[in-house]
């Protein structure tokens, strides 16, 4: 079963400015021979803008075929100029929650769900890692079931605000002028503790948009606090590989779904019901390649310089797989 669509709030539940009645909601790819199987939430990056279709369908497909149940997460964005706050934090949590409520209907052992970001997905990941506990949800059946994931894939993640922030991803969050105590809660290394769930944490050495800085970091909280970890940093590459492989590369299988939110922006924008003017609806379109192809994101040379380096980032997700085979039989 892939494809299938589900809110993950009621309308009633869910309120932000620039929604435009978009909901947040998981995307499933679902094995249907019944067998229990580990569970995998993907959760794109871009920098809490969008969520980036580069790193949803392409990502799923792979661990759909690696054995995994796999959900991607189309959560909440801040396109414009409306801060989010927690309101992703909230929309990964309760959908952790879903899929372990509902984990027997779709054949998923419940005490093997890993979330798997990249980028700011990372960070959501990260964030609902050392925060879980914090998260509350305003439906009682959800509340009483936990939201702690039994591990994290951290990809390229934004972790810290200490140096070698991410600028875009923390106002994006918080606002041009953020309080203090909430950029501080949004630093993760901070939050890490013996019940942190072990992370699997890669990136590209030369990463040009979130300094692998930012994995290391993580990664010495991890080993400080005595959490289980993998740390792999490639010696090639660039910021938002994805999956790796010949599919990211010839941008195949990148399904729209995760930039629905954008779409209904767009949408409203050039119906006039927004504050901004109706020709930014079109270029919102445009920005995203909705209305009309974007032009080429690599020059030939530098296509063929990272079909050099596949070889090498590529093994990330079976080396992850086989992590994750041991740890999360350790960690039942």
């Amino acid at each position: 079963m892939i494809g299938q669509r589900v809110e993950i709030w009621k309308k009633e539940e869910y309120s932000y400015a620039d929604a435009y009645d978009f909901i947040p909601l998981l995307v499933s790819y679902i094995h249907e021979d019944k067998k229990l199987r580990p569970a995998m939430l993907v959760v794109p990056g871009g920098a809490y803008r969008y969520a980036s279709p580069s790193e949803g369908d392409v990502v799923a497909r792979w661990f759909y075929k690696a054995g995994y149940n796999v959900f991607v997460l189309a959560y909440t964005v801040n396109y414009l100029d409306e801060p989010l706050d927690r309101m992703p934090l909230n929309d990964i949590s309760r959908a952790v929650r879903i899929i372990r409520k509902h984990a027997e209907a779709c054949s998923i052992d419940p005490d093997q769900i890993v979330v798997c970001g990249f980028s700011a997905g990372g960070h959501l990941c990260a964030s609902l890692c050392v925060h879980y506990k914090d998260v509350k949800d305003c439906r009682p059946e959800y509340d009483e079931v936990s939201n702690r994931p039994d591990a994290a894939i951290l990809a390229y993640p934004v972790i810290t605000s200490k140096g070698y922030e991410d600028s875009e991803s923390f106002r994006a969050l918080l606002g041009e002028n953020p309080d203090a105590e909430e950029l501080k809660y949004m630093t993760l290394e901070d939050y890490v503790t013996e019940d942190t769930p072990p992370c699997f944490i890669w990136q590209t050495a030369p990463d040009a948009t979130v300094p692998v800085e930012h994995s290391c970091i993580f990664a010495d909280a991890c080993r400080k606090a005595g959490v289980k970890y993998a740390h792999h940093v490639f010696s090639d590459g660039v910021h938002g590989m994805s999956i790796a492989n010949e599919d990211w590369l010839e941008e195949k299988n990148r399904d729209p779904y995760t930039l629905e939110q954008v779409v209904k922006l767009a949408s409203a924008i050039r119906e006039g019901k927004t504050k901004y003017p109706v020709e930014k609806g079109e270029e919102i379109l445009e920005e995203r390649g909705i209305s009309k192809p974007r032009t080429e994101k690599w020059t030939p040379e530098v296509k063929e310089h990272l079909r050099s380096v596949l070889d090498e980032v590529g093994m990330w997700p079976e080396m992850a797989v086989r992590w994750l085979e041991r740890i999360l039989e350790e960690e039942k």
